[in-house]
């Protein structure tokens, strides 16, 4: 009787461990728990801590609270300028309201795809009444080139930024708050622009443009040079064309006087000794005259040869 007793009480304790470990659940600081009755939701803890629930009858199910990542695939749209470009977006969530959350989605994989969806179509209702630039660019910043040319020709597009990428983005996030929070449980906490530039067909098109630009600007530069290039050298001529004139100008100068002093000199040496005068003269008539090529045929008679005779004669 006694053993059938304590094992009746043990029975009891053990029942009643069991129904009050079913009754009895927590809630992390990290999670949302919801209370499911027959598949119904009858009530949402949101803050952490120890709670009951009917045993048997009623379940828990828990949702994660903290933030969570979202990162999008590359989506392609036309700006207003008709441009096609690609754009790449990341977001941070988290669910706010279980209760919604659990009964429009069930699952983070599908708040995932929820997203997806709208921030894509998000980022196109907006992005496409804006152009490429005002995407791109947070403000009107000078930005610094390496030539003039190229600042000239940035200058000539006339690009003006009156909205900016931030201001873009927080349009962007507003739409998708207004879309998905109430409906879905959903908290954005934020979205940014990972990537954006021009499609991969339209990249090839834009580095040519690129290249026509710059090639533009080298035949500036080249057709400067060669106008330089041409006065320098026409500089060049023109002063050594003077120079040349101011030299020859000189020689003849110098041959003058030199001449009319070689002709003074000669006249005074034939003044002093004629004869002696006509000696030499005919010395340096004979040293012009002949080489070692040349054979000199002198008559007896000649003016030439009657110094050779008087030589001779002396002797």
């Amino acid at each position: 009787m006694t053993v059938r007793f304590c094992t009746l009480i043990t029975l009891a304790v053990a029942i009643v461990a069991v129904v009050l470990f079913s009754s009895v659940y927590v809630v992390d600081v990290t999670e949302h728990a919801l209370v499911l009755q027959f598949g119904r939701v009858v009530a949402a803890r949101t803050e952490p801590g120890l709670y009951l629930k009917t045993p048997f009858i009623q379940s828990v199910t828990y949702i994660d609270k903290r933030l969570r990542e979202w990162d999008g695939e590359p989506s392609s749209l036309l700006t207003n300028e008709k441009q096609k470009i690609e754009v790449n977006t990341f977001a941070r969530w988290h669910v706010s309201d279980p209760k919604q959350f659990y009964l429009r989605l069930t699952s983070e994989a599908r708040g995932q795809s929820v997203l997806d969806g709208q921030i894509e179509s998000s980022v196109k209702n907006v992005a496409t009444t804006y152009s490429f630039m005002e995407i791109l660019r947070n403000n009107f910043r000078e930005l610094k080139y390496t030539t003039d040319e190229l600042a000239k020709a940035e200058a000539e597009r006339n690009i003006r930024i009156q909205t900016g990428r931030d201001k873009i983005v927080s349009e962007i996030l507003v739409r998708v708050k207004r879309d998905i929070e109430e409906e879905y449980g959903i908290v954005v906490d934020g979205l940014g622009v990972k990537h954006l530039n021009y499609v991969q067909e339209v990249v090839p098109k834009i580095h040519e443009r690129m290249r026509a630009e710059r090639d533009r600007i080298a035949n500036l530069y080249e057709s400067e040079g060669r106008e330089l290039e041409a006065k320098i050298v026409g500089e060049t001529a023109k002063e050594l064309e003077k120079i040349e004139s101011e030299g020859k100008k000189l020689a003849t100068i110098l041959r003058g006087k030199a001449d009319a002093e070689a002709l003074r000199i000669y006249a005074e040496a034939y003044e002093q000794d004629p004869e002696f005068y006509a000696f030499v003269r005919s010395l340096e008539t004979l040293k012009h005259s002949m080489d070692e090529k040349v054979r000199l045929v002198l008559g007896t008679s000649g003016p030439l040869f009657k110094y050779f005779k008087e030589y001779g004669e002396g002797k």
